[in-house]
């Protein structure tokens, strides 16, 4: 089919020549250069081969030029002035040559209805499934020269009318490829976009309107079923602004953009639902630099905890940066076979990945695998991290979280790891639950290493979209259930922040650090949790309290209404990376490190939960109850900024 496509164009592109002869070599009067028949018949071969030969040089007859842009035709127009210079150079040789005018009309005659020609063609490809009777007859007329088919086609009728909101560059090539493509679902009917200069013109054959009074019955006139956003570049608050007017208009909106979250498909964009991440309308912040993939590079990196959310997140992003070795450390296996799968399937034999099966809080286990791998970098993410659960398992949360972390720092040090980076939480500030009053004494583990041979830091974030267990896949299977939502409290608000933001904040401030620091990350404004959850129905084109319900089911034990970022009394310096900042905790020693382990030690030998979380609640001096933090918790900062005070 290839090849029978291929000469056909040749063909119509030598009729296209001839027909350009006949005019300016025959037809054409000139009382310079008369010619004879012979003469003609000799110009116009030798024209043709000069063409001919330039063409197939450059590979103008094996172009798909349904889907042909600038690029496609620049190489054409090459392709034939190179002819025309070949045919100026050869006409000294002929009886009778022809004038340079007359030369180059010639060849540009030529070029200009083969340019028509290929221009054509594509209307037609554009147009095959057109409404309007003019084109549905102009097609008739011309499907036998331009041999497209319609018959495996999908007609208009079926296809998805949609508006496209923005006609920039994006726009436009979303348009044009939705246009190009046979098999595609959509069908581009128009373009809304604020520039006066585009209202009312046409982008490839599509009209361009305004977003002004009557924008709803504009839409409905030309059948608009769904809207596609096509503006990456939007602020947040504009991008809340425009998703709010077209869901009060009832469309089902879309976005064309690149891939989020862990996929990654080579930066292609493509079209999908709205994301959680464009839910919570802030911008997604890209921190994974050039200078710190670099820094990476080469490294033999471990990752603890590499099959859970962030784990695997981080062994992605690593893989990436092309390290010497990755290995990947977790108790669970399902999740480390998985991204092991994962990795295997997209580096194959170019990425050294190990997988070690193995719990932190064996440490002759730790130190046998560190023995083994010799790694320079740690990524410490292994830790037990749902708060009502460890409410309920305290000596569980604190033997994994704190006495495995201090396994995994023991075994850096004694086998020279040059860097350790650990995951931490916001809510190992001012914790009020076990799992961050864990966190917090986790951090001043580290704090404590300041001179030690190994550079040891914290990286502290907020909750992570969509990682395990969070309230992201909880509302999506309630809604797919038919409701209720349930939250714990109308008051409740977060900090999110998406996993491939995650991983990168940790990678970037690892690559920073230095030793004893504990990193902090902008989050920007936080989230209010029945807001998310009121837009999570509405994106999946249900009305809260109509079709799905929400209910409050209290508090869990050891939560609260918000949670901090930072430590109000410490101090607070900017890095480098405007959205990282460096906390540093009042300096403390391994001595007092070590009096608190011993402590806790002594209270998990009485295998209490109570007596444990007493003792917790004593070596961390930040730990309060829940209860008399949330009483007030409307005088906060953070609740403030959440309700736009």
């Amino acid at each position: 089919m290839k090849r029978k496509l291929r000469w056909t164009l040749l063909i119509y592109d030598t009729l296209v020549y001839l027909a350009s002869a006949l005019l300016i070599l025959v037809i054409y009067p000139s009382s310079i250069d008369k010619l004879t028949p012979a003469l003609v018949a000799i110009h116009t071969v030798v024209g043709m081969l000069c063409l001919l030969v330039t063409r197939l040089i450059l590979k103008i007859y094996e172009q798909i030029w349904r889907y042909a842009g600038p690029g496609e035709y620049i190489r054409l127009l090459i392709s034939d002035s190179i002819a025309c210079v070949m045919f100026l150079l050869l006409r000294n040789v002929f009886p009778r040559s022809l004038t340079f005018v007359r030369t180059v009309s010639l060849f540009m005659a030529s070029l200009l209805g083969c340019i028509a020609l290929r221009h054509l063609y594509q209307w037609v490809y554009q147009k095959r499934n057109s409404d309007t009777p003019m084109e549905k007859a102009a097609l008739k007329m011309l499907h036998l020269l331009t041999r497209v088919t319609f018959s495996e086609e999908k007609t208009a009728s079926n296809r998805i009318k949609v508006a496209i909101i923005g006609a920039g560059s994006i726009g436009v090539m979303l348009a044009d490829e939705l246009l190009r493509n046979p098999k595609a679902t959509y069908e581009p009917v128009c373009f809304v976009d604020i520039d006066k200069e585009k209202a009312g013109r046409e982008i490839s054959g599509i009209s361009v309107i305004q977003p002004i009074d009557g924008l709803q019955q504009n839409l409905e006139s030309k059948g608009v079923q769904e809207v596609v956003f096509a503006l990456p570049n939007i602020m947040s608050e504009r991008r809340l602004e425009l998703y709010t007017i077209y869901r009060d208009m009832g469309y089902k909106i879309k976005a064309y953009d690149y891939p989020t979250l862990s996929t990654d498909e080579g930066g292609k964009r493509h079209i999908h639902d709205f994301n959680i991440e464009d839910l919570l309308f802030r911008d997604s912040n890209q921190f994974l630099s050039e200078e710190t993939m670099a820094w990476y590079s080469g490294k033999n990196v471990l990752i603890t905890g590499g099959g859970g959310s962030i784990g695997s997140e981080l062994a992605r992003q690593i893989a990436r940066c092309r390290p010497s070795r990755l290995t990947i450390l977790d108790v669970y296996e399902n999740g480390a076979y998985d991204v092991q799968q994962e990795l295997r399937t997209r580096y194959g034999d170019d990425l050294n990945l190990r997988i070690e099966i193995a719990n932190i809080c064996d440490r002759d286990q730790v130190e046998k695998i560190f023995h083994e791998h010799t790694p320079d970098i740690v990524l410490h993410a292994a830790a037990h991290k749902h708060v009502p659960l460890m409410e309920r398992n305290v000596l569980e949360a604190v033997r994994n979280n704190v006495f495995g972390t201090l396994n995994v720092a023991d075994a850096c040090e004694k086998f020279g790891v040059k860097r350790f980076i650990m995951v931490s939480t916001d809510k190992a500030v001012n914790p009020t639950n076990v799992m961050g009053a864990t966190k917090r004494m986790c951090e001043m583990i580290i704090q404590s290493r300041a001179d030690s041979v190994t550079s040891f830091s914290a990286t502290r974030f907020g909750n992570v979209l969509g990682s395990n267990g969070s309230v992201i896949p909880l509302f999506k299977r309630q809604i797919a259930n038919g409701g209720p939502v349930t939250i714990t409290d109308k008051r409740i608000i977060r900090y999110f922040m998406t996993i491939p933001e995650a991983s990168q904040l940790v990678m970037t401030s690892g690559a920073m650090a230095k030793s004893g620091e504990l990193y902090v990350l902008d989050m920007g404004k936080p989230v209010k949790i029945m807001d998310l959850a009121e837009n999570m129905i509405r994106l999946s084109g249900l009305e809260p309290y109509k079709d799905i319900e929400i209910i409050e089911t209290g508090l869990r034990p050891g939560e609260k209404l918000y949670e901090e970022l930072l430590i109000k009394t410490e101090e607070l310096d900017r890095t480098d990376n405007h959205m990282i900042f460096v906390e540093r905790d009042k300096p403390i020693s391994r001595e007092e490190i070590d009096e608190k382990l011993a402590i806790l030690k002594a209270a998990m030998n009485s295998k209490s939960n109570r007596v444990v979380k007493q003792a917790l609640m004593r070596v961390v001096p930040t730990y309060r109850t829940p209860e008399e933090v949330n009483k007030e918790a409307i005088k906060s900062e953070e609740m403030r900024i959440a309700a736009g005070v």
